[in-house]
């Protein structure tokens, strides 16, 4: 039987949360940090643990047949066409941060005509420019994007931000956004069509929506059970049922959004009672 290959960051940001999310949709396998390759014994599934700027054209050549990778890595080598092969399969909502622009806070600019940017990405740097009219100056630089306009190098930087921390340690300002970016599914378009990856993309769908999802339940007087269904966030047809006490129901429900304490409160007030909130691990259409 054919084992499919999955690349996965061998360590970093989306290292911990992609292997995670493979043991979730059933793959088991022993975590190492010595090996290269660790083998499924659940399925016949190979985790490919690579470095993150190398997952895109591993499955672009079918060396592997899956991966997760950050958008921005993805978006990075599609601007120079080095990822025909490539499908986008599902979002995953982790890992989210974005590629922006950012300035010492001791200058301003008017605009970027004639300016020098570093990053470590110009492909998506260059498209943006050319899309804005843009005239100016790229330098490729990998590591310390940070530092280059203090010493010299650019006069502002494009880079990832996740907090901004980094920016605030260093004296920058982000002036601009140029992509959002999470953690994306990526299949080989020549073997998406397997019955194994789409067994497993089914599973990361399912994982990755109910992320979000929160099952709860309730006691209620029954005069009230249309105005507290209508409080529950993005509800899917709640169950209601009746109890010992003839007055009294119990109303259960999948909500699509989280519950905030706010809406828990508003539940109170208009009589709930009981009130348990449950995670959902695994929703399926």
């Amino acid at each position: 039987m054919k084992r499919i290959k999955i690349a996965v960051q061998k360590k970093g940001r989306l290292s911990e949360q992609s292997i995670s999310l493979l043991k979730k949709c059933g793959i088991s396998f022993s975590q190492t940090n010595n090996k290269l390759i660790i083998r499924s014994t659940s399925m016949p599934v190979d985790i490919l643990l690579v470095r993150d700027d190398d997952i895109p054209n591993l499955i672009n050549q079918g060396i592997a047949d899956m991966g997760i990778v950050g958008n921005n890595v993805l978006e990075e080598q599609e601007s120079s066409g080095k990822c025909d092969s490539l499908i986008k399969e599902v979002m995953l909502g982790f890992s989210k941060c974005r590629l922006s622009l950012a300035a010492p806070k001791t200058k301003s600019f008017s605009d970027l005509n004639g300016l020098t940017i570093a990053t470590s990405y110009p492909g998506i740097l260059g498209k943006y420019l050319n899309e804005n009219n843009i005239k100016a100056n790229i330098v490729e630089i990998h590591g310390s994007v940070e530092l280059t306009p203090f010493i010299g190098i650019a006069d502002l930087i494009c880079d990832l931000v996740s907090t901004g921390a980094t920016l605030e340690s260093n004296n920058l300002e982000e002036i601009n956004i140029i992509i959002q970016s999470e953690a994306v599914l990526v299949t080989n378009s020549n073997t998406n069509n397997d019955e194994l990856v789409k067994k497993l993309i089914s599973r990361v769908v399912s994982v990755t929506d109910a992320r979000n999802r929160k099952y709860i339940m309730f006691n209620a007087d029954n005069q009230n059970k249309e105005e507290l269904i209508n409080m529950l966030p993005a509800a899917e047809s709640p169950t209601v049922i009746s109890l010992a006490d003839t007055n009294k129901i119990a109303i259960h429900a999948l909500c699509k959004e989280n519950i905030f304490w706010e809406t828990i409160d508003n539940l109170k007030e208009k009589g709930a009672s009981s009130i348990v909130i449950l995670p959902v691990e695994k929703l399926v259409s």
